[in-house]
């Protein structure tokens, strides 16, 4: 079982294990070295986000790497999904993104991805945790002074004009949008990116200072973007996180639109071109009722996987489906993107809107959501659940009782020490107070 690796990378509070600077230093050298075991002087793709933090781990990552044998290009504060493409384009050994996605500042992550784009499967960062516990009991010393490399302006160009080919003749029909860069990765990349598409593109929340990354803005606040684009009378909104690998919209009466809803006009529009491999769209267990009802009326089959983009692409690559995503605005197009690209994303569903004629909100109407409720519980351990009788218990009582009317899922989270409690039911009453007993009885077992 991993120890380092979650579900999206290492994820730490920054300047903490395993995000010290001699775990870090460390990372870098069984990484490097866990490449040159397969070639001589491998190259790695270096890229991050706008956390404080970002720049001091990078330049001891890197100082790892070249002790490990690899060499290293940056391509500076860029998204994580850019990171994924240019690894692939250029024949990168590995792309490392150094971003917390959604997390507060204080946190940060390494990211790993292979020379095809994807994520790095679980044997192999297993592998890399192997050797990065042997340099950590051999006490190597990372260096007092770390320099990162210098930045390649061109490999953001690149992208942008990546993003671009991908949705040829797009144009915003004169409308007004606001978009939301989460003071993250996407502040470097939106505004050239919206840049001359034949409308107004309001950008918001594009001054990183270090700190304010996802600060009540970006996908973890889409209320903002939703409040903006009633403000500004415009006709979509569009959010991202702080790696800008997930976006969520806004219609144009300020409703916020997640990734459900995106899912399901994707899946359409490509069932409608004949592109939506074996009517098939895979979501994760934390997925609506009403999208999985709603793509069935369209004769589009639903498969769930685990939470993480990681695992649904590979239920992607394991059934042939074309789309997949999460509800937290993840969204993967396969034979376009190896990971979820909120900036894609945003271009894809502009280009549906324009091509269909109509609202965001006209194309999303006929989604009836069941009631749901996430309840996060910060947990000092993540103790497996079903030992617990008093959580088991409240779980049993809440299947029992919502029975086919409802979804229980518990889970703890991949990337922070949380808990995370969802029900979904008819009845909003039932579901909330099943809600609150099971993450009372888990508060009390194992809450911080």
């Amino acid at each position: 079982m991993k120890k380092l690796f979650g579900t999206d990378g290492i994820r730490a509070v920054a300047g903490q294990s395993p995000l010290d600077a001699p775990t870090v230093y460390a990372i870098g050298i069984a990484l490097g070295k866990t490449l040159s075991a397969k070639s001589p002087t491998p190259k790695v793709l270096l890229g991050m986000d706008t956390r404080e933090s970002s720049a001091w781990i990078a330049a001891t990552l890197t100082a790892g790497l070249d002790a490990g044998g690899a060499s290293v290009e940056s391509a500076g504060t860029i998204t994580t999904p850019a990171i994924a493409f240019l690894t692939h384009t250029h024949g990168f050994a590995t792309g490392v993104v150094i971003s917390a996605s959604h997390n507060p500042w204080q946190d940060n992550g390494i990211k790993l991805f292979g020379p095809d784009g994807y994520k790095l499967p679980d044997a192999l960062e297993l592998a890399i945790e192997d050797e990065i516990f042997r340099q950590l009991a051999a006490n190597t010393t990372a260096p007092k002074q770390t320099i990162p490399p210098a930045v390649n302006e061109a490999d953001r160009a690149e992208y942008v004009r990546f993003l671009l080919a991908a949705v040829p003749g797009l144009s915003l029909d004169n409308r007004r949008i606001v978009i939301d860069c989460a003071n993250g990765a996407a502040s470097a990349v939106a505004p050239e990116l919206f840049a001359g598409l034949g409308g107004e593109a309001i950008i918001t929340h594009a001054s990183p200072d270090g700190r304010n990354i996802n600060e009540a803005c970006g996908a973890l606040h889409p209320d903002i973007v939703a409040g903006a684009v009633r403000h500004h009378k415009a006709s979509m909104g569009i959010t991202f996180d702080g790696d800008a690998d997930r976006a969520l919209f806004a219609d144009e009466n300020g409703n916020v639109v997640n990734g459900d809803a995106v899912l399901l006009l994707a899946a359409r529009d490509l069932q409608s071109r004949g592109l939506l491999t074996n009517n098939t769209v895979v979501a994760t267990t934390m997925s609506n009722m009403g999208l999985e009802a709603a793509l069935k009326c369209s004769n589009i089959h639903m498969l769930r996987a685990a939470v993480g983009d990681k695992y649904v692409l590979e239920q992607m690559i394991a059934t042939g489906a074309a789309l997949g995503g999460e509800q937290s605005g993840h969204i993967i197009f396969t034979g376009r993107s190896t990971t979820g690209d909120g900036l894609l994303t945003a271009l894809l569903l502009l280009d549906i809107v324009h091509r269909s004629g109509k609202t965001l909100g006209q194309l999303v109407a006929d989604l009836k959501v069941f009631p749901q409720v996430i309840v996060n519980v910060k947990v000092r351990e993540k103790k497996p659940l079903d030992t617990i009788p008093t959580v088991v218990a409240a779980i049993a009582a809440a299947e029992a009782e919502l029975a086919d009317s409802g979804r229980v899922v518990i889970r703890y989270s991949g990337t922070e020490a949380l808990a995370r409690v969802m029900i979904e039911a008819e009845s909003e009453s039932l579901m909330r107070l099943h809600a609150d007993t099971i993450a009372s009885a888990i508060r009390t077992e194992l809450g911080i």
